[in-house]
């Protein structure tokens, strides 16, 4: 349980990492150029929903993902609007500017999310502290990348940098509720998996089609900027695709069939 939390919170650490790895030495130009960083943000939301499909049809038949797919866009965007309403004035005259995002969508997507890599987690430490500690790895460095996109949209949205930070990281928490419930319920959790990824993948659409890519071809019509966009939407894709290429999600089930191949070997 000790390993489970300081794997949990290690993964916590990568919220803070748009401002650590990023923005000291790039602050200038990403101030500058926040609505091409949202699109770069786009590319890697694309690429991870790509990723997010992947596993929910290996986890689900195809017709009950994606009605848990439908349920998700549906469900975060009835939240979304909730929460819209419930601003306060300040608040809104900050969300009211057209020129920023409301990244509300964004955070309740991901909060989902984190659940179920809390889950993925505590099934790992199950198999082996080894195969815990390397989906540890994996996660962690997934979690930079999405992480630094995340903090591009919050500071278009019109957030500080403290602020930004504060909300990646209480998003980030969520990790907690997935790894303890996984610990003591792994049987229930892990039945809810499959759901659960669904659920996400049909925020994280929605965040990318009725949030980053709508802002994107706003900005890029206003100032005849097309180009730098694609290119920006271009580089967050492959970038995402490279950590998913390279440093996949490890999967306990696989981890617990080998290791069960190689007892029975002897």
């Amino acid at each position: 349980m000790l390993l489970l939390l300081i794997s949990c919170f290690a993964i916590m650490l990568a919220s803070l990492s748009g401002k650590l790895l990023i923005w000291r030495g790039a602050g200038a130009f990403i101030e500058r150029n926040l609505e091409l960083m949202v699109s770069l943000a786009g590319g890697v939301f694309l690429i991870f929903a790509w990723q997010l499909g992947r596993e929910v049809f290996e986890h689900m038949e195809f017709l009950s993902g994606l009605m848990w797919v439908l349920g998700g866009a549906l469900g975060i965007t009835i939240l979304h609007k909730f929460f819209k309403h419930k601003h306060t004035e300040s608040e809104k005259k900050r969300h009211d500017d057209h020129h920023h995002l409301d990244a509300h969508r964004m955070l309740m997507s991901d909060s989902v999310h984190n659940v179920g890599d809390g889950i993925l987690l505590a099934a790992t430490f199950a198999v082996s502290p080894f195969v815990g500690l390397a989906a540890t790895v994996s996660i962690f460095l997934h979690e930079v990348v999405q992480e630094i996109a995340e903090f591009f949209v919050l500071r278009d949205a019109g957030y500080s940098v403290r602020r930004a930070l504060f909300l990646n990281f209480a998003t980030s928490s969520t990790i907690l509720i997935g790894a303890v419930g996984g610990y003591f319920l792994l049987e229930l959790f892990e039945t809810l998996e499959g759901p659960l990824l669904a659920f996400v993948l049909g925020g994280v659409l929605s965040v990318v089609f009725l949030d980053l890519f709508p802002h994107s071809f706003q900005h890029a019509r206003t100032k005849s900027l097309f180009v730098q966009h694609i290119l920006w939407i271009f580089i967050g894709s492959i970038l995402m695709l490279g950590v998913i290429t390279l440093i996949p999600h490890e999967d306990p089930e696989h981890h617990e069939e080998t290791s069960t191949e190689q007892h029975s070997s002897f």
